[in-house]
């Protein structure tokens, strides 16, 4: 009797969640958004110390070279989503592309992760890992803070607004070196999970992030207290039209006569007209000046008379009209005040609010000075995200920072707190007091060492209200240094090419393989069929 064997049935094999690569890859993005609950509204600074640790164990993970290449990729979409979620009504579906264009910076960054953590971790590496990761990741902040892909709004480093020590790290180098801190711990939490024999290696390095931090708390050199200033903000609130709302900020203006302030700081875009054509509204601001005995910083958004296109534009006015110090906004919001070659992506007014013309650039930044003596640096709205402006102020003789800001067109978000609290790590990576002063809200003030001045006024608010602000002199090291962070997280990544490169060079050549060898009891003759 014969017997027919049919095909063996196949086996079929359960797949776990990460062998499937859409699971894989809603892991990673979900993973990547993970960080942004450091920043404000939640502020969970703390969370910000393991919030890379879900996705550097996807990344370390995975297969291939390119797939981890692919997870930082996803995951750095998933971290622009995220952070910049409150642009979705400006920008609508437009904001998911610029999240996966922004996102491609960290590809390199996942291949970084995989190349110095994945596979069997030893001691060296994870000491190599805990300086060439944060390297890589400070590069990636560098490159998208450049104003034309967006700025540097987001940095890990800021989510840190609030922790005292993390702001004296601040002062010695910047929101950068913040950065370094953070990635760098969780570097180490991520070896500490995987390391087996590494792990002395990772809780050595954590310890020193935390003795770095200290020794900078301890011993970085503190602006000192000079004096104080006393200044009002006015916050008029959501108020339909611009007339309605420069009524309002005149009638809180108003109610400052009785309070002897140095300065009053109206918003961003508080007056709605050039002061040049409309003598009224200066005689108006004028006449509050000689009032309250003090000048009136406030801010113009309109089309200039003595110049071309529509600027946005910081202006004192005294008691005796416009004194002509004015300072023209340098730094304009991509999409929100001009749109980045807009012959190519001009359709972005067409699917969300984008500017409709592009506001024009002002070309120097202005250091005012109030009949008192005191000097003051205007910076209007998304230039606060930027440390080198409040630095070149400060270089320049600032002694008290302010900044105009309007967020009212995202007023039940995450925007006006986030915004808020850059104010704070500028203060202190300058030791100079920052006036944040807003149409609708959040508007704050913090002193020299980035600590808060007084009460916030929220987004609930109308109102004008004063606050006594401490000086100081002397300047920090990172006044002195710039940000010296990043040409040393160069070096590491140099360093790191030219130890690949003389590995590379080392290593065998794998030799040809031999040609097959016919035997006696083979034919050289093909076999018949």
């Amino acid at each position: 009797m014969r017997i027919r064997l049919g095909r063996p049935e196949r086996q079929v094999l359960p797949l776990r969640w990460q062998d499937s690569a859409w699971w894989r890859g809603a892991a990673v993005l979900s993973a990547g958004a993970l960080p942004s609950l450091a920043f404000p509204a939640p502020s969970l600074w703390w969370f910000a110390y393991v919030s890379l640790v879900p996705w550097m164990l996807l990344v370390r993970a995975a297969p291939t070279a390119r797939r981890a290449a692919l997870d930082g990729w996803l995951g750095g979409t998933g971290f622009m989503l995220a952070v910049h979620h409150w642009l979705l009504p400006s920008l609508n579906v437009f904001i998911v592309a610029l999240a996966a264009l922004l996102g491609l910076l960290w590809a390199p960054w996942g291949w970084l992760v995989r190349r110095m953590l994945g596979g069997v971790v030893v001691a060296s590496r994870v000491a190599a890992a805990l300086l060439v990761v944060p390297s890589g990741w400070l590069m990636v902040e560098l490159v998208r803070s450049w104003q034309g892909l967006g700025g540097p709004w987001g940095l890990l480093g800021s989510s840190q607004w609030q922790v005292g020590p993390a702001l004296r790290l601040a002062s010695v180098g910047g929101v950068w070196l913040v950065s370094v801190l953070v990635v760098a711990v969780n570097t180490a939490v991520v070896a500490l999970l995987v390391g087996g024999s590494a792990r002395t290696t990772a809780a050595t390095g954590v310890v020193a992030c935390v003795v770095v931090t200290g020794a900078a708390s301890l011993w970085a050199p503190r602006p000192a207290e000079n004096g104080r200033t006393r200044i009002a903000v006015v916050q008029p609130g959501i108020v339909e039209g611009e007339d309605a709302r420069f009524a309002r900020s005149e009638a809180l203006t108003r109610e400052l006569a009785e309070h002897h302030v140095d300065l009053v700081v109206w918003g961003e875009s508080s007056v709605g007209h050039d002061l040049a054509t409309r003598p009224d509204l200066a005689r108006r601001i004028a006449a509050l000046s000689r009032l309250t005995g003090a000048d009136i910083l406030v801010n113009v958004d309109a089309r200039r008379s003595d110049e071309t296109g529509i600027y946005k534009s910081s202006v004192l006015v005294g008691p005796a009209g416009l004194t002509g110090d004015r300072y023209d906004k340098m730094r304009l919001v991509p999409f929100g005040e001009y749109v980045p070659a807009r012959s190519v992506l001009g359709w972005a007014t067409a699917v969300g609010r984008a500017a409709g013309e592009d506001r024009r650039r002002g070309t120097r930044q202005v250091v005012m000075t109030l009949p008192d003596g005191l000097r003051v640096g205007p910076l209007i709205c998304f230039e606060t995200a930027f440390p080198d402006m409040p630095r070149q102020l400060t270089r320049d003789g600032t002694q008290v920072l302010v900044a105009q800001s309007a967020t009212s067109s995202f007023q039940h978000s995450w925007a006006p707190e986030q915004h808020a609290s850059l104010a704070a790590l500028r203060a202190a990576e300058t030791g100079r007091p920052m006036v944040h002063a807003t149409l609708t809200g959040v508007s704050a003030v913090y002193g020299p060492d980035g600590r808060r001045v007084g009460s916030r006024l929220g987004t609930d608010r109308s109102a004008a209200a004063v606050y006594d602000v401490p000086l100081s002199e002397g300047t920090t090291l990172y006044v002195r240094f710039g940000d010296w962070p990043v040409p040393a997280a160069l070096a590491v990544l140099a360093l790191l090419c030219a130890v690949e490169g003389l590995q590379a060079l080392r290593r065998p050549v794998p030799k040809p393989a031999a040609p097959h060898a016919h035997t006696a009891r083979e034919s050289a003759e093909p076999p018949e069929r």
